[in-house]
């Protein structure tokens, strides 16, 4: 029994994942330390800012990246998602991180970034080759970007255009969480 391949395909950046774990792990045991021993208005409080600081390192880090579909491309940035039919795509890049090019727009793609170091390195013309390279990484991104166009990008519908969405689950936790915060200060 063969296993179903996904025709998707996910570009992120795994170190800012790893840190956004780092910082979520150590959230939870400051968020445990209080439920244990600081059931007060300023224990809420504090649980609401560290909670608060847990949600920004999730869209900061945690939450962008790049999906290649047969359909389209999504593209998960900080507090949006864009869904962009490859028809519309003219044209894809990197400086610091990954550009989507369209007739009318240019959007920024975070989850596919260059390491600074790498940068350096190419400026300098001390880099060389190597497959774990950061730069060479988002070329490898370009390139399936490059690839899905040229293969979907004549089958999408003329009257298709860029989705674009609110992040609402991520806005809608911060906001509680400041709520939290004010009403637990006022009535402390």
């Amino acid at each position: 029994m063969n296993a179903k391949v996904s025709e998707n395909e996910q570009y992120l950046s795994a170190s800012n994942r790893i840190t956004a774990v780092i910082v979520m792990v150590i959230g939870v045991a400051g968020q445990v330390d209080i439920a244990v021993e600081w059931r007060t208005l300023g224990g809420l409080e504090v649980a609401a800012v560290i909670a608060l600081l847990m949600v920004a390192s999730y869209v900061g880090l945690f939450r962008p990246s790049v999906t290649l579909r047969p359909e389209s491309l999504l593209i998960r940035n900080h507090v949006r998602n864009h869904v962009v039919p490859w028809s519309m795509i003219t044209e894809a890049d990197v400086t610091d991180i990954l550009r989507i090019h369209t007739a009318d727009r240019r959007l920024r793609c975070p989850g596919v970034q260059l390491v600074m170091r790498d940068i350096r390195k190419e400026r300098a013309g001390t880099r060389k080759r190597k497959t774990e390279t950061s730069m060479s990484r988002a070329e490898f991104v370009v390139g399936r970007v490059d690839h899905h166009i040229d293969l979907y990008g004549g089958k999408d519908s003329a009257d298709a255009g860029i989705v674009t969405t609110w992040a609402v689950p991520e806005l809608a936790i911060a906001a509680v969480l400041a709520v939290v915060v004010v009403v637990a200060q006022l009535l402390r």
